[in-house]
C-alpha cells in the first residue's frame, strides 16, 4: 500500500481525451518527463493507486495528454476526472538540484531557524509568482527562498528556515 508520505502532489487529471483511453494531466511538475518513471500515483476515492504509464504527449508546459495501461475506453479515462496526481519520492533524484522542484517539499515540517521550534507543516506550495511560498496547513505563507533555507533533512522531512522577524506575528 502507497502511503502519502511516499509519494508528492504533481499535479491533476483532466477530462478524457479522445476515445481510447487518453486523459488531460494538469502538472506543476514534469518530473515524469524528466525522471525514468514506469508509472504515476492517483488518488482514486481516497486511496493511493499507481497507474502505469503507456505513453504521452505534451500539449504545453503545464498539460500533457497521457495513456495509462489498462485504461481503453473513454468511460474508463472519465472515471479519473479529476484525481489528483503523485509522484514517487523514491523515484525522484535528490543528488542534482536542477532536477528537484519545490512541490518535492509538501509534506515537510518547517523549523524555525532562530527558536529551533516547528511552525507547521507545508501543505501547498505556491510558485504562480517569482516569491514562491510555502502554505502551511493552517493557511500560513512562508517565504520558500533559498538564501532562508538554512538545512534540508529529506529523511525527516524536515526544512530549517531562518524566518524574517515578525513574520509569525501577522
Amino acid at each position: 500500500m502507497i502511503r502519502p508520505e511516499e509519494v508528492y502532489r504533481i499535479g491533476r487529471i483532466g477530462k478524457a481525451h479522445g476515445v481510447k483511453g487518453e486523459v488531460t494531466l494538469l502538472f506543476d511538475d514534469d518530473i515524469f518527463d524528466r525522471v525514468d518513471a514506469d508509472y504515476l500515483v492517483l488518488e482514486v476515492d481516497g486511496i493511493l493507486v499507481p497507474f502505469f504509464i503507456e505513453e504521452y504527449r505534451f500539449r504545453s508546459d503545464t498539460t500533457a495528454l497521457m495513456k495509462f495501461e489498462d485504461i481503453d475506453t473513454q468511460e474508463r479515462a472519465r472515471e479519473l476526472t479529476n484525481c489528483d496526481v503523485y509522484f514517487p519520492r523514491d523515484l525522484t533524484p535528490l543528488d542534482d538540484e536542477d532536477e528537484l522542484r519545490w512541490s518535492f517539499f509538501v509534506g515537510f515540517d518547517i523549523i524555525d531557524a532562530k527558536t529551533s521550534k516547528t511552525v507547521g507543516t507545508i501543505a501547498r506550495v505556491d510558485d504562480q509568482t517569482v516569491n514562491v511560498l510555502f502554505e502551511l496547513e493552517d493557511g500560513t505563507l512562508v517565504p520558500a527562498a533559498e538564501e532562508l533555507i538554512t538545512a534540508v533533512d529529506q529523511e525527516g522531512k524536515t526544512i530549517t528556515i531562518a524566518l524574517p522577524e515578525g513574520l509569525l506575528d501577522l
